[in-house]
């Protein structure tokens, strides 16, 4: 299973995270990108290798870098703001390479909560972004991954399967956010069944349906007895990436949710 340190967001950058989870038994990771924790901008080229080698040295790997969607919008009415988040997300892809890291997450966009854009005008703004990043992924040998979430404009699994089926491109696939799904009362096991084919990463974590969470498992409406089997019969465990948030004992709640997802029937191995 995939770790994300997204819980050390505050407290530690991203490659002194991976040493402690390291040491507690982790070797693959999601790390979100966050000033201070990840910044491509604030990472010098010597840092940079030096991240490499202590990554080879932990036998530890990224899987994923989360470019992020609050800071940045592919959707943006201005064409200028659209290009400096093409500009971002290249700064992360370009991150993405010297790491051997194989997919970045990206957000659809946003639009005005008050007299919102049309859809239509969103979409289109959206996919005139990512004709301009796809190219520069796959130049890179990376993949890109649409995210659901709920402040974004296409906040379903079948919104994001509807994205990938127009641009109909290898390099964009989605991350599938089980809390986030469940939050906006759609059912993650049959989201993840019914559009497995477009899914390369699922994200995982509990949420409430009143307030918006990435809490640990069996504490929301999540059901992961059923969602265990639905990874077992599509991704695999090896595409699950444990996304519970916690500043405080973070080795414990990870530990924690472990357990609990072994009681729950998912097949960890070790």
């Amino acid at each position: 299973m995939i770790i994300n340190t997204f819980s050390y967001l505050w407290s530690a950058t991203a490659i002194d995270a991976i040493a402690e989870l390291v040491d507690d038994g982790y070797s693959t990771f999601e790390v979100p990108i966050s000033s201070p924790h990840c910044w491509p901008d604030e990472i010098s080229s010597s840092e940079r290798s030096a991240v490499k080698a202590r990554l080879s040295d932990y036998g530890a790997s990224i899987r994923s870098l989360n470019a992020g969607g609050y800071d940045i919008n592919l959707a943006s009415p201005g064409a200028n703001m659209r290009r400096k988040s093409i500009e971002h997300i290249k700064s992360v892809i370009d991150l993405a390479v010297t790491w051997d890291v194989p997919d970045v997450v990206i957000s659809p966009g946003t639009r005005r909560p008050m007299i919102s854009p049309s859809l239509e005008k969103a979409h289109g703004w959206m996919h005139e972004s990512l004709g301009g990043l796809i190219p520069l992924a796959k130049q890179a040998g990376t993949r890109l991954l649409l995210e659901n979430t709920p402040y974004c404009f296409a906040p379903t699994v079948r919104d994001l399967a509807g994205i990938v089926s127009t641009v109909d491109d290898d390099a964009l696939k989605i991350v599938y956010d089980v809390a986030n799904a469940a939050y906006i009362e759609e059912d993650p096991v049959t989201g993840l069944l019914s559009y497995q084919d477009d899914i390369a990463l699922v994200h995982i974590s509990d949420t409430g349906l009143e307030t918006w969470g990435h809490d640990p498992i069996g504490t929301g409406v999540v059901d992961f007895a059923g969602l265990g089997a639905a990874v077992e019969a599509t991704c695999g465990v090896s595409n699950v990436v444990l996304e519970v948030i916690r500043e405080e004992n973070t080795l414990f709640e990870f530990g924690q949710a472990m357990r609990d997802l072994v009681d729950k029937g998912w097949k960890l191995g070790n």
